[in-house]
C-alpha cells in the first residue's frame, strides 16, 4: 500500500460479529479483514464493468452472433454436449 486512510462505515451489529468471528479465527486485526473483503469485492466489481464495457463496445460495433452461431450453442448444450 501506497499509505492508509481512515474509512468509516456503518455495518449491522450481525455483519460487525461476524467480521470480528473471521478476524479471531485467522488470528488477525478486524482492520485487515475489512480491508481484504474491500479489496475482493472492488476487484470483482471492476471486472465486471470492464466486461460489461466490452460487451456494450461490441455490440455498439455490431459484432453479435449470427442466428445459427446461437442455435449451435443451444444445440450441443441440450445435447449434453
Amino acid at each position: 500500500m501506497s499509505g492508509t486512510a481512515v474509512f468509516s462505515v456503518r455495518v449491522s451489529s450481525e455483519l460487525k460479529a461476524k467480521v470480528e468471528a473471521i478476524a479471531v479465527a485467522v488470528e488477525r486485526p478486524r482492520s485487515w479483514v475489512v480491508t481484504q473483503a474491500l479489496e475482493a469485492f472492488v476487484a470483482e466489481q471492476a471486472w465486471q464493468i470492464e466486461e460489461i464495457k466490452r460487451g456494450v463496445a461490441e455490440a455498439d460495433a455490431g459484432d453479435f452472433a449470427s442466428a445459427e452461431e446461437v442455435e449451435a450453442v443451444f444445440t450441443k448444450w441440450d445435447n449434453g454436449g
